[in-house]
């Protein structure tokens, strides 16, 4: 065995190890996609039997017509039978146009109107599965070729709807073709269909191989391409892309990726050359056997010259039909197995967030981490391990450790953003998965470290609502609360402002600082019983932070609050602090307790205290 046969194994018996990849077949791909059409736009159905119908008339009708027309001419039938035939045959032909037009035009949009429809089940699942699936490189990928599979009008969904469509209207020419060509001979319709069908089977299996070999090769391309687009245009690098002369070394990978992509294109057209050559290789014999046939038969007197004209005709659409089904059923099979991967993608088994029960209301709720343990996908060692903690109702807890020490991890595991690997999450005594994610949800107004702003108007931005069921004047209020007061004066027009310039020319793009206020804003606004800070401020110096973090506190009253960072700026007035070293929970106590016990806590609060203290006016921090 050679390395690229090798290779090739290798790659096929990933596919199938892959958890994510599943094959329904055919027959259930075209079920699928039809209650889909019937779902979405019920009226398709009508319209492809519609097609079926007429599309038979369109293509024989004038066969006969020459036919007819012969046989007057040789028979003497006289003028007016001529004209009659003619205008029969116009009528005809008129109408069955103008319903064609009618299906070819409509039609069209609806089938891309199916297909927007699955695409947006598609990117409600991607924003409702658990959020850990989408740091798997294996769910990514199995959603980059969900997505290619309804990218356009000729990938995976919408092209198996026109090819279902095209084949069952080609199907229905093909079987009047064969009604039409049984009254010369069964043998030229048996021989006509050995080799489309000789003419299919080769194509099929160009077509597996080269999705095998290409195009399944190439859906993590399409991720890092993606990547790869975004971070050269997005406006955030461009400073560093500018500053670090990251210019050439882009390019490079750049063309590291087009190469790749070059190279399987030319293996796609070579795998494709052979196929074509052997497809008109066929339909010259095909119809080389009709003209022989047929001349053979006008010489015997067994054809007349009218009859020679429509079996002349009616065989050269009925193979060019029965290839273009038989051809457009090996396209069926190919979109079938992209339909396949838009199909993995949305029933592998990530979580839906409306699964499981309401969280029961209640007037406080304690949170308890019983063993926890949690390791990123593919990772050797745990991110966090064996974590055990209560937070109690209306308790400020303030978690703190170096970069990469857990904290993260902790607050997204509360925030069921994560799933314990091990152990369990109690919510006032019941484990968390009881309970349907997006409700769970509702318990809590989250600030990360990370701010993302949408385009949409400021006042959105803060309700994270619709405009109908926002509160403009409460959005107002917690912009002033949170420190935005003067930036919103000079707005023109102040909550409705729309924000960043995707969408409106004329929206406004905000400071990193105005940012992580708007994200407090919405914390404010969302007024939940948990607020949880996850180093929001890491912008800030270490006095701000401290500042702000104390400012927060003072707004939220009674609520549970949990705040995170590798700064101590907020753990004096926090009831507990979580010490966190190497994904462990390595000490916990009061502020006070901490210090006393002299640990890895103490050592980092007395380096850091010098930047609470305020050297001309301010407060001094209490060492």
């Amino acid at each position: 065995m050679n390395w690229k046969t090798g290779r090739k194994k290798k790659e096929k018996e990933d596919e199938k190890k892959n958890p994510y990849h599943k094959e329904y077949g055919v027959c259930s791909n075209i079920a699928y996609l039809w209650k889909a059409m019937v779902r979405f736009q019920p009226k398709l159905p009508f319209m492809i039997l519609l097609g079926m119908i007429g599309e038979p008339f369109m293509q024989y009708l004038w066969t006969f017509l020459s036919k007819f027309i012969i046989d007057v001419i040789t028979e003497n039938g006289g003028v007016d039978r001529l004209l009659r035939i003619i205008l029969i045959f116009a009528v005809l032909q008129l109408v069955t146009t103008m319903l064609g037009t009618y299906r070819n035009t409509d039609t069209w949009p609806r089938f891309v109107s199916v297909r927007f429809g699955l695409m947006s089940l598609k990117n409600r699942k991607v924003m409702t599965i658990p959020y850990q699936y989408l740091e798997d490189a294996d769910v990514m990928d199995c959603y980059q070729k969900a997505s290619q599979a309804c990218g356009g009008n000729n990938n995976g969904v919408e092209g198996l709807l026109h090819n279902l469509s095209d084949c069952l209207i080609n199907l229905s020419v093909t079987v009047t073709g064969i009604l039409i060509l049984g009254t010369l001979h069964p043998g030229i319709v048996a021989i006509m269909l050995a080799m489309s069908v000789t003419n299919f089977a080769i194509r099929d299996r160009v077509s597996k191989k080269a999705k095998e070999r290409v195009w399944d090769q190439l859906a993590t391309w399409w991720r890092k391409n993606g990547y790869m687009e975004y971070t050269t245009t997005d406006f955030d690098a461009a400073k560093d892309i500018r500053m670090f002369g990251l210019k050439d070394w882009l390019l490079a990978k750049y063309r590291e990726l087009k190469t790749f992509r070059y190279d399987k294109e030319k293996e796609n057209a070579k795998i494709w050359f052979v196929a074509t050559v052997v497809r008109n290789l066929m339909s010259v014999a095909a119809m080389g056997a009709v003209y022989a046939w047929l001349i053979a038969g006008v010489a015997r007197g067994e054809i007349t010259p009218g009859n020679f004209s429509l079996y002349l005709a009616s065989s050269m659409t009925f193979y060019s039909y029965i290839f273009q089904f038989l051809r457009g059923a090996g396209d069926l099979m190919a979109k079938s197995r992209e339909v396949d991967d838009f199909r993995s993608f949305m029933d592998f088994a990530g979580d839906d967030m409306d699964d499981g029960e309401e969280v029961p209301a209640a007037a406080s709720y304690e949170f308890t981490f019983k063993n926890v343990s949690f390791r990123y996908p593919k990772a050797d060692g745990y991110a966090l391990k064996n974590l055990s903690l209560t937070i109690a109702p209306g308790e400020r807890l303030a978690v703190v450790g170096l970069n990469g020490a857990g904290k993260s991890t902790f607050i997204k595991l509360l925030l069921r953003l994560y799933e314990p690997e091990e152990g369990e999450i109690l919510l006032n005594g019941v484990n968390v998965n009881r309970y349907a994610r997006e409700s769970y949800y509702r318990l809590f107004a989250p600030v990360f470290q990370d701010v993302e702003l949408f385009a949409f108007p400021l006042s959105e931005n803060i309700s994270m609502q619709e405009p109908q069921a926002t509160d403009q004047d409460r959005a107002f209020e917690c912009l002033v609360k949170s420190g935005m007061e003067e930036k919103l004066k000079e707005l023109s027009s102040g909550v409705n402002t729309e924000v960043l310039k995707v969408i409106h020319d004329d929206g406004t793009d905000f400071s990193g600082g105005e940012k992580q206020k708007i994200a407090l804003a919405r914390a404010l606004y969302k007024d939940a019983p948990i607020v949880v800070l996850d180093e929001p401020t890491a912008a800030l110096d270490a006095l701000a932070e401290s500042k702000l973090y104390q400012d927060f506190d003072q707004l939220i009253g009674e609520k549970t609050a949990v705040y995170i960072s590798h700064r101590l700026s907020s753990t004096q007035f926090c009831s507990h602090v979580a010490m966190f070293e190497g994904g462990e929970l390595t000490e916990y106590g009061t502020h006070k307790e901490l210090l006393e016990q002299n640990g890895a806590y103490a050592k980092m609060f007395h380096t850091q205290a010098q930047y609470y203290v305020e050297d001309a006016e301010g407060v001094t921090a209490d060492v």
